[in-house]
């Protein structure tokens, strides 16, 4: 939660029942700079994400998903025009 209240730009600490010192500036004295935070806990979660999905997938499934840019596909049979569209040869409906 407190990433969230950090994000969207904080909100009542003290509704939230966290005690927080305030400096005359009128900041917390002791919050380090939420950019900083935001970008490493970001980071952080993308990693957790990234090793729960290698755990999940077998070494076949990431395989298959890391080469599948590069997958051939036969080419379209038949050209562009297909049997719904309107025919331009025979002239005006």
């Amino acid at each position: 939660m407190g990433f969230l209240r950090r994000l969207f730009g904080g909100g009542d600490a003290s509704a939230s029942g966290e005690d927080t010192e305030v400096d005359e500036a009128g900041t917390d004295g002791d919050a380090p700079e939420p950019e900083v935070d935001i970008d490493a806990a970001e980071r952080a979660h993308e990693l957790d994400l990234l090793r729960g999905e290698q755990e999940r997938l077998d070494e076949l499934t990431q395989r298959q998903l890391r080469y599948a840019d590069y997958a051939w596909q036969p080419p379209a049979q038949g050209g562009e025009r297909r049997a719904d569209d309107e025919d331009s040869t025979s002239g005006g409906r």
